[in-house]
């Protein structure tokens, strides 16, 4: 059941906020308000180290003695967590990885941070998610 609620604003920020609508493809301001709403509780969900999901993504040089045996020791050390990997070779040097992870906030959090600390691991970042479950 959809409910109605009026909000009010300074100008500039509604303008502003219009601006990041058009820019986003958003087809309102309902619309663009509740995916505010539900990524805070997507944090929150994190924050409070609840069952999430989320994806890692690792840039490394794969001339890095042994750095491909570790990445996968790591994930093999997390496999509870870890659903899928993909594998790109995108140069004669690079290698990005794509981690599908679940679990407890923490445990994907240390995981990342885990990969991340790797020597010739070049970038690392977490998109955090969440199962759903909650967010309507």
């Amino acid at each position: 059941m959809l409910k109605r609620f009026t909000v009010s604003m300074d100008e500039k920020l509604l303008n502003d906020f219009d601006t990041y609508i058009k820019q986003r493809k958003y087809v309102n301001r309902s619309e663009a308000i509740r995916d505010l709403i539900r990524s805070v509780f997507v944090e929150k969900e994190w924050q409070a180290d609840k069952y999430v999901m989320g994806v890692i993504s690792l840039v490394y040089d794969h001339h890095q003695p042994k750095l491909q045996e570790k990445i996968t020791e790591t994930q093999h050390g997390y496999h509870h967590q870890v659903i899928s990997t993909t594998h790109v070779h995108m140069d004669h040097y690079n290698c990005l990885e794509v981690i599908i992870v679940k679990g407890k906030a923490d445990s994907v959090v240390e995981l990342s941070n885990v990969l991340s600390s790797l020597r010739g691991v070049r970038n690392c970042n977490l998109a955090m998610s969440t199962t759903g479950k909650n967010l309507h």
